[in-house]
């Protein structure tokens, strides 16, 4: 790590993406191995290997590898999961339906 004055926030820079890299790996272990196939990505051997290979290198602080796994995990968590919760039947838990509109169901009256 760099010992200058921007040295505290590479670590928290660092931490977080080592958090997010650990809660997308599990989040993509616990995902069924069909889903990957049904919503159109990559199998789920793919997306555990690229997030299982982002931990380490994270660990030994490799940059290049570094900045890779945090382009995968940030992939993985705005593209991949919500396709796969959506082909899960696990979409938004705030209610509604698709024909909700933003003032209330459209009944087509």
């Amino acid at each position: 790590m760099s010992q200058g004055p921007l040295g505290p926030l590479f670590l928290i820079i660092t931490l977080v993406l080592l958090a997010m890299a650990v809660f997308a790996f599990i989040d993509g272990a616990m995902r069924r191995t069909d889903a990957y196939t049904a919503a159109g990505k990559q199998t789920k051997v793919f997306w555990l290997i690229i997030l299982g290979l982002t931990l380490p290198a994270n660990y030994f602080q490799i940059v290049f590898l570094q900045i890779a796994g945090a382009i995968a995990t940030i992939v993985y968590i705005v593209d991949v999961r919500p396709a796969l919760k959506q082909v899960m039947g696990g979409g938004p838990k705030w209610g509604g339906s698709s024909s909700d509109g933003p003032y209330g169901p459209f009944n087509g009256r």
